[in-house]
């Protein structure tokens, strides 16, 4: 999925209590020309509805800044927001035109109902819910399936038994556990008691 934005770059000397006053957000966007950065503004509505429709260090965004007639594929960086009140107070927003390969994290969706669970009654672990990777711009899931019906009881899925998709790569361990299939609480201590009865 691709969402396309519109920033202003954002006046010298101006304050971002006045800017918030006028229904704008500061943000930044940088990566375009190494370490330069340029300071942006975007309306309070359309960071709102950015926000909904994209994911953070997930989605790409086509941003057009037309003040200084730029305009790239981007993703969202940081999301400042204030601590209580639903107010979004700054966004930055990385340029990804330049660059290879990007370091992101993809929700996981687990598919299908373990065999251990089904079967045995046992109770599914999601271990990990989201997974850093490393692929190109144009190639970034927005989610990553994963099939655990095979999963019994006792057993555990691992990043290195799963397959990526073309063109995308794990930046974490192969070892790392993404879900287990674990007994039922209560069944082991069960078993022991009637054990020892007889």
């Amino acid at each position: 999925m691709e969402v396309t934005v519109e920033c202003q770059k954002r006046p010298e000397g101006s304050k971002t209590k006045a800017l918030r006053r006028e229904g704008l957000i500061p943000a930044v966007l940088y990566g375009h020309q190494g370490t330069e950065s340029v300071p942006l503004t975007i309306e309070v509505k359309k960071a709102q509805k950015l926000l909904k429709d994209t994911s953070i260090n997930n989605t790409i965004i086509d941003l057009q800044v037309p003040d200084i007639s730029w305009s790239g594929k981007t993703i969202l960086r940081e999301v400042q927001s204030h601590p209580y009140k639903p107010l979004i107070l700054h966004l930055s927003f990385f340029s990804v035109a330049a660059h290879g390969s990007l370091d992101v994290e993809v929700p996981i969706h687990f598919v299908g109902d373990p065999v251990g669970v089904k079967v045995d009654g046992g109770i599914l672990d999601q271990v990990v819910t989201e997974l850093a990777i490393r692929c190109k711009p144009d190639k970034i899931p927005e989610t990553l399936d994963i099939d655990i019906s095979g999963l019994k009881l006792g057993e555990s899925l691992q990043l290195n038994q799963i397959t990526l998709p073309e063109g995308v790569e794990a930046a974490g361990e192969a070892d790392l556990v993404l879900a287990r299939v674990m007994a039922p609480v209560g069944a082991s201590s069960t078993e022991s008691e009637g054990e020892a009865a007889e």
